[in-house]
């Protein structure tokens, strides 16, 4: 696994300064998607992050859309864009305030749909010294749109208790609304990014540094679409206090296997059912296993094996080694390695016991 990681003097990773990335594009496009998963990502490698949310902060200064005259969204409507562009202001401020004092990604979730507004962010960033990337969402699909719409805006806190095909109706006027003036990015001279159909096809221009990097690459894998993921934990082996003895299953393991095969394959049947009822498409994607390649992770999964199911081993779902920590319960580590331990209960993501990986290592 990679080294340690470590900070720079400011307290921010990668030598990456500070970033700001904006999202672009007409609502329904699945910007706010991008926005919050990108964060749970980065969070993740440990890289302090935040998304600052105009819709919550015009939420917050006006309320739902049911507060708000048909046309508030209209990038012509003169009136009301005094009170759209002092919102969108005291949300950037506030995010580079927060960049100031010590965050390192700020991700500006807003339309941003015209080429004057985009430039008046990018300069205001520059001049805090802040990095700016753009981030794009376009789709002429409009299925995927639609569906965008029901599954999610229409749930959103705009329209709590809203009829839902009033409130669908709504939010195509604000889509509508905004089209007459949107513009792409062809500022060359910008970072950007250009997802297109959620992920059908990448446009990347001027993208530089290792964590804009590590944001392309999650970007590529991303999607919009729903997926389900189901998590299983292996059974019961042989030995399980060492991992080093990469031990087979027990019988009690061999029969949980057995029984996860059976409850798993049953719950997949009662939301096929479910998903009918509600009116969903059936479009079931085949169930795919993977496994770690412990000889009790992939003898978890052999009753799926069995049954036609594709399993695949990976290596990289290995658990975390513990190095000289393995085949000792938490009362013999303590007494064994005491100030280890105290270091591992203060900082649990970051922190090795010796000759073993922290949970910070497997994120890389």
């Amino acid at each position: 696994m990679a080294a340690q990681l470590y900070k720079t003097t400011s307290g921010r990773l990668f030598h990456a300064g500070q970033i700001a990335i904006i999202t672009v594009g007409l609502p329904a496009r699945g910007k706010t998607h991008v926005a919050r998963s990108l964060c749970r990502y980065l969070r993740w490698l440990g890289v302090p992050t935040k998304v600052f949310s105009v819709g919550n902060y015009r939420r917050h200064v006006i309320g739902n859309a049911s507060s708000l005259p048909h046309d508030f969204f209209n990038p012509g409507n003169l009136e009301t864009a005094e009170a759209r562009h002092k919102i969108a202001t005291e949300c950037l401020q506030d995010m580079i305030k927060w960049l100031q004092e010590g965050g390192q990604v700020g991700i500006y979730d807003a339309s941003n749909t015209t080429q004057d507004r985009r430039k008046e962010v990018h300069d205001i960033l520059i001049s805090h010294n802040v990095h700016p990337l753009f981030i794009e969402s376009i789709c002429d699909k409009s299925e995927i749109i639609e569906t965008n719409i029901r599954s999610v805006k229409i749930t959103s806190p705009d329209y709590v208790g809203w009829d839902p095909e009033e409130a669908v109706k709504d939010y195509w006027t604000r889509i509508n609304n905004h089209l007459e003036h949107y513009e792409t990015i062809n500022d060359t001279e910008l970072s950007f990014v250009k997802m297109i159909n959620v992920g059908e096809r990448i446009i990347v221009n001027n993208v530089k540094g290792y964590l804009q990097s590590r944001i392309m690459f999650y970007l590529m894998n991303l999607h919009i679409s729903p997926r389900i993921i189901y998590f299983a934990r292996s059974g019961e082996s042989m030995n399980e206090t060492s991992q080093k003895a990469d031990a087979e299953l027990s019988l009690a393991g061999k029969h949980y296997a057995y029984t996860l095969k059976n409850f798993l394959l049953a719950l997949r049947e009662r939301e096929k059912k479910e998903r009918k009822e509600q009116g969903w498409d059936d479009d079931e994607r085949m169930l795919t296993i993977w496994t770690s390649a412990r000889q009790r992770s992939y003898q978890t999964a052999k009753p799926f094996l069995d049954e036609g199911f594709n399993v695949y081993h990976r290596p990289s779902l290995a658990e975390i080694n513990v190095g000289e920590a393995d085949n000792l319960t938490v009362e013999e580590i303590k007494a064994k390695f005491p100030e280890e331990y105290e270091k591992q209960q203060k900082d649990p993501y970051h922190y090795r016991y010796p000759r073993a990986e922290s949970y910070q290592d497997l994120a890389y």
